[in-house]
């Protein structure tokens, strides 16, 4: 557990950094944690259960040792590491949905379930085509994105 609260932690102190502001206090246990920053948000507040630590240290490891040795000719390692880093942060992230958190209370259960729902799918919309090198990124968000308009011309059409 104190894996998992320290990446939680780590999480929000990231995009404390991402968004402006200053981390002034960070404890870590395997009971909780908390971060002290000079700036909060619902980016902030809401990071950790949408952007998966892990799987971007995995990454960043795995991106430093293709660079440095050529790890790119083992990709069954990365998808190993990547898919139990992710697995991880799902089953971890669901977990603590179950009690109550004050990143989520703070708010508002509705707003954060679409923005914890949607960030997850992000993750996922932009993971798969790098990991599978089957279709690009931008072919992705482009079915993405007419898909979307599809739903939107549909729903015009019913309502």
């Amino acid at each position: 557990m104190w894996l998992y609260v320290f990446g939680h932690e780590l999480t929000h102190a990231l995009w404390v950094w991402l968004c402006g502001g200053r981390v002034k206090r960070f404890r870590v246990s395997a009971r909780g944690g908390q971060v002290v920053a000079s700036k909060v948000n619902w980016c902030i507040a809401l990071a950790p259960y949408f952007f998966p630590v892990y799987v971007v240290l995995v990454l960043l490891v795995f991106g430093i040792g293709h660079w440095l040795w050529g790890w790119g000719r083992h990709p069954e390692w990365l998808h190993l590491l990547l898919g139990a880093a992710y697995a991880f942060h799902v089953t971890l992230t669901w977990e603590a949905l179950k009690t109550e958190q004050t990143d989520i209370t703070s708010q508002g259960w509705l707003f954060s379930a679409v923005i914890i729902f949607l960030g997850n799918a992000a993750v996922l919309l932009m993971g798969l085509p790098l990991l599978t090198g089957e279709v690009s990124l931008g072919r992705v968000l482009a079915w993405w994105l007419e898909d979307t308009a599809a739903v939107w011309r549909w729903l015009s059409r019913v309502f």
